[in-house]
């Protein structure tokens, strides 16, 4: 694995100076053509392709560069329809596996992408790097906050790339946006405001059933302690619960969250309090419906995150965005890849729009053209050691901040936070929820 990275990056140097006209020691012109073709693709196995996981893989077997040699899902008839969506995308057929632990130590996997439900994300990316691959993760990186810590030790200790799917670090005029921001352009900005809204249905009340032919139920329940089958479970609702899920907080927060932690140069909070509950329906739903989460760095910056699952009125015209307020006004980027900025009279001062349409509530495939930029900057630190738009230091940091606030609501209180190393401090109450219950034998270790 490790003489095959290497040799991916010799020939993406070898590219580069052909198109300067240069020729590296070790290579002939001739030596060039024979390279830069089948043998310096990127071969990526997708972990997780019932929805969301399926744009991406036929995203990325639409890149140059890279092929999709394995699928990888607990639902066979995931694994089916995805392959045939790479067959459309990309003209050849992957080959198919149930357990990702088996699909990491194939040998024709050079990366992976994971983006199973968020109780697997953790623990898929760590059999992943142990197994000597590359990983693209889908944000959250993390299900708890000291799985994060592991996987920033897992990737310095076996020296992968990984990265976390929150892809608008990734789009250009977003990164123009908080260039300017950092610039100056709305002078010192003490705080920031994101938000999510939708207008999501009840989920009933769920039955115990026999589990579906199709779904191996055990393994999709992996490192979390066992349940029996119920019929509102799967494929989306395990977002709602708390021994799979994360709630909207983390499935939807940790993108804008992440802009104005970005753009506002903060990393460690030192207070985190939310308040919220499940307000609409009355069924098997367990996380927010409707919940603010309201951080504090210091005596110097604050921010703020709305989330309303269940009453879709947008915010700034936009259903999922953020505004970062300064004392020489105020700068708007929503859910596409844009900004908009306002002085202090509220005028419209500058405005920068993209031609390609985003649907921000789209499950599955919001932004393809845009999220391949993200792509691309992944492969970028795998041929060339380049510099990730968010690695997975960055990554956690954003994601514990929801976290953070999700143990406020579940403890019901303010958390004071260490701006070291962003941990409680003196509740050892909310610090068990740091961590995570794992079924026994599907514990995380280094």
């Amino acid at each position: 694995m490790t003489s095959r990275r290497n040799f991916i990056k010799k020939a993406a140097m070898g590219t580069a100076a052909l198109t300067v006209g240069g020729v590296l020691p070790g290579f002939s012109a001739k030596s060039y053509s024979n390279i830069i073709g089948a043998n310096d693709k990127i071969r990526v196995g997708a972990i997780g392709v019932n929805s969301r996981g399926m744009a991406l893989a036929t995203n990325f077997a639409k890149q140059q560069g890279c092929e999709i040699t394995r699928i990888c899902d607990v639902d066979s008839r995931a694994i089916a329809k995805c392959i045939t969506s790479i067959e459309k995308a990309a003209s050849y057929k992957p080959k198919g596996e149930k357990d990702l632990r088996k699909m990491v130590e194939s040998k024709d996997v050079d990366a992976v992408i994971v983006a199973t439900p968020d109780h697997w994300h953790a623990p898929a990316a760590l059999y992943a790097l142990k197994a000597g691959k590359e990983v693209y993760l889908e944000k959250p990186c993390s299900y708890a906050p000291a799985e994060g810590e592991i996987l920033i030790q897992a990737a310095a200790k076996y020296g992968r790339v990984l990265q976390m799917g929150n892809q608008r670090r990734s789009w250009p005029n977003v990164q123009v946006g908080i260039k300017a921001l950092k610039e100056g352009i709305i002078g010192n900005v003490h705080f920031g405001k994101a938000w999510y809204t939708n207008n999501r249905p009840s989920i009933g009340i769920g039955k115990e059933v026999a589990v579906p032919e199709w779904l191996d139920w055990d393994l999709w329940q992996g490192p979390a302690p066992r349940v029996a089958f119920k019929d509102n479970f799967v494929h989306y609702n395990w977002h709602w619960f708390w021994r799979w899920g994360t709630g909207e907080a983390l499935n939807n927060g940790t993108h804008m969250i992440d802009i104005l932690r970005w753009g506002m140069d903060v990393d460690y909070p030192t207070m985190v309090n939310s308040a919220g509950g499940r307000y609409f329906h009355k069924d098997d739903w367990e996380t927010p419906d409707t919940q603010v989460i309201n951080i504090e760095f210091g005596k110097s910056k604050s921010m703020t995150w709305e989330g309303r699952s269940c009453n879709g009125r947008s915010i700034e015209g936009s259903t999922v965005g953020c505004m970062f307020y300064g004392d020489k006004g105020s700068m708007l980027i929503t859910g596409s890849d844009g900004y908009k900025i306002f002085g202090l009279d509220d005028k419209v001062i500058k405005e920068q729009t993209s031609k390609i349409a985003i649907d921000p509530r789209n499950l599955m495939n919001p932004a393809e053209r845009l999220d391949a930029y993200h792509i691309q900057n992944f492969f970028d630190g795998i041929r060339k050691s380049a510099a990730l738009n968010s690695d997975i230091t960055s990554g956690h940091k954003s994601t514990l901040l929801m976290q953070l606030g999700n143990i406020s609501q579940r403890v019901g209180r303010s958390l004071d936070i260490d701006p070291l190393n962003g941990r409680i401090q003196q509740d050892s109450i909310a610090m068990k929820l740091w961590n995570r219950d794992y079924e026994q034998g599907w514990e995380m270790k280094l």
